[in-house]
């Protein structure tokens, strides 16, 4: 049948039932987004492409519904990147539609142009450039396949001078497809494994939350009695109420998981990577348990055995191989020590949840005092711990919940948990500042009905705050967001004072500045809360506006005091061995 590019680009959108898009308006892309109204595709016109970025991870991840990102070719396509390998190493199947320079005039002035596939080569799981007016369609629909099929970010490249051609063409079939299930022999050894195992535990990574393997991979540690750990920013990965959750490994995670994962003799590593941040030595605990038979499941074949050696390597959907596994188990698989290793799962999670809340404050390293000095420098102010206990008593249980990078964030790794998947927003393991306020309006769009709160240290809002001016527009959900305000870059702050003799360099931040200010004048609600008490009744009452329709943001008053830092692994003291003199700078010639 006959019609234009752009209808046939936007009906292929419509068989995919992608109904949101995120990005800023521009004259390169015109042709389609004036079709999105009717197609029943809205679009959210952001402050900042990459933002943009950030709102659409965060929809797809809370709802499992695939979104698109599109911009102005050149530097609006440009500002897209840091979200989009955010995205791939979130596994998050995203649309990134990249309209290009058009061909009959590309290279001759450079005005907005940029070669933007090789910009993204090592971005997407997938990139395809459309050679023919006539191929838009059939090139569009692989591309979502392939974003789905990968779980990854896909893009498609669109010379700008394609639209607006009429072209004959056949729109082409959806092929649905099913994800592998492991192979018989590897699930058998696996059974035979964990049969024969005295101390089972279960690792659940973001394959489990993605693939709705939940309920899978509790079946299978019910049969076991087997404690069940999360990855690192997985919280969501496992129901928080159950008596054989023991919580997050890695970087400020849970020590009842990491002291009962430290006595495994086979590990089921459900879903995950098991990238090398999720399983780093936490309060000076060197827990991953080298001597266990390691069973590694994921989709992805080149990550099994990418970390860690492994006894048995499963290449299949988390949901499916749980199942399998549980069919061929015996009929004494788990007997082994089950009373005992029961008993000893119960009192280690207690011991941890009463040391977690007699936490109050950070410790200094032996050598130095920083924490010493902050809290005596604002002894009215929290400390972040207190914070996240504050915050624990108003948040209802079936909010979703954004967290950023940053030191106050990533203190309060071990306090959310969830009774369910796709709860829990961090930014993964690319790590970018600014993700938490982005992602938590992308999570309310997707899902409108239940309290969100995104919650960013005052550096990383401050890389994503120029949202404020959009989403107090008409049409944009009401959100809740805590901004942690301790006027410093903490984490490197951190490391300057372990390793730099406090030569604080570009860790401090503006302390004439107000969020709660901004945000009243961008015509939404902002608030302060200096003490615990403040920052609860601040809370439960930005839901209860949000609820109404209204957002809030809480600029939460805490103390310097300084978390454990990310990378002690990757950091040592400098040596001065020639030395630098500021006699030596020379004066620069003009150029």
């Amino acid at each position: 049948m006959r019609m234009t590019t752009e209808e046939a680009f936007v009906k292929v959108l419509q068989r995919h039932g992608i109904e949101h898009a995120f990005g800023i308006i521009g004259s390169a892309f015109m042709p389609i987004s004036d079709y999105f109204p009717k197609a029943g595709i809205t679009f959210w016109d952001v402050a900042h492409e990459c933002n943009g970025g950030y709102m659409a991870d965060g929809f797809t991840r809370t709802t499992g519904k695939m979104a698109m990102i599109i911009a102005q070719n050149g530097p609006g396509i440009t500002n897209f990147v840091t979200a989009v390998k955010t995205a791939y190493w979130n596994h998050t199947p995203m649309l990134l539609v990249t309209p290009q320079a058009a061909n009959r005039t590309i290279g001759q002035g450079g005005f907005q142009e940029v070669e933007q596939m090789a910009a993204f080569r090592d971005m997407v799981a997938w990139q395809e450039e459309v050679r023919d007016p006539a191929r838009i369609a059939e090139v569009l629909n692989r591309v979502i396949t392939k974003g789905k099929r990968l779980s990854a970010p896909v893009q498609i490249n669109v010379p700008r001078d394609f639209w607006t051609q009429v072209i004959d063409i056949e729109l082409p079939a959806i092929i649905d497809f099913e994800r592998p299930s492991g192979g018989a022999e590897a699930i058998a050894e696996a059974a035979r494994l964990l049969d024969g195992a005295k101390f089972p535990v279960i690792l659940n990574g973001a394959g489990v939350v993605l693939g709705g393997a939940i309920p899978a991979s509790r079946a299978l540690a019910e049969r076991l009695d087997a404690p069940v750990c999360c990855n690192y920013q997985h919280n969501d990965a496992f129901p928080g109420s159950h008596p054989l959750f023991a919580g997050p490994l890695g970087y400020n995670g849970s020590k009842a998981a990491m002291e009962l994962i430290a006595k495994a003799d086979v590990v089921l590593a459900l879903g995950t990577r098991l990238n090398p941040f999720s399983t780093l030595p936490g309060y000076g605990i060197d827990y991953w348990p080298k001597a266990a038979k390691l069973i590694q499941v994921d989709i992805n074949p080149d990550r099994i055995g990418l970390t860690k050696p492994v006894a048995v390597g499963i290449v299949g959907d988390a949901r499916a191989v749980a199942g399998a596994i549980l069919a061929q188990l015996g009929d004494h698989a788990g007997d082994a020590g089950r009373a005992e290793r029961k008993a000893l799962i119960a009192r280690t999670k207690s011991a941890w949840a009463q040391e977690l809340t007699s936490m109050d404050h950070e410790a200094d390293d032996p050598g130095t005092d920083w924490n010493d000095r902050a809290r005596k420098a604002r002894p009215e102010w929290m400390s972040p711990r207190q914070a996240w206990r504050a915050i624990q008593s108003a948040l209802p249980k079936e909010a979703i919940i954004s967290s950023d990078i940053g030191n106050n964030c990533a203190i309060g790794n071990a306090y959310p948990s969830f009774e369910a998947g796709r709860k829990y927003l961090a930014p993964g393991l690319f790590g970018p500042c600014g993700y938490g306020f982005p992602s938590i309006v992308g999570a309310k769009i997707g899902n409108p009905d239940t309290p969100v709160v995104g919650f960013a240290g005052d550096g990383a809002f401050g890389i994503s705050m120029n949202e404020m001016v959009a989403i107090g527009r008409r049409d944009w959900p009401a959100i809740t967001m805590v901004v942690f305000r301790n006027y410093q870059w903490g984490a490197e702050k951190r490391n300057t004072t372990l390793w730099y003799a406090d030569n604080f360099v570009g860790t401090e931040l503006n302390e004439g500045a107000s969020y709660a200010g901004i945000a009243q004048a961008c015509g939404l609600k902002g608030v302060q809360a200096r003490t615990m008490a403040e920052l609860t009744a601040a809370l439960a009452q930005a839901l209860k506006d949000q609820k109404a329709g209204r957002t809030t943001f809480i600029e939460a008053l805490i103390n310097q005091e300084l978390g454990e830092p990310f990378r002690r692994d990757a950091m040592k003291k400098p040596v001065e061995v020639a030395g630098i003199d500021p006699a030596d700078m020379r004066p620069q010639k003009r150029v």
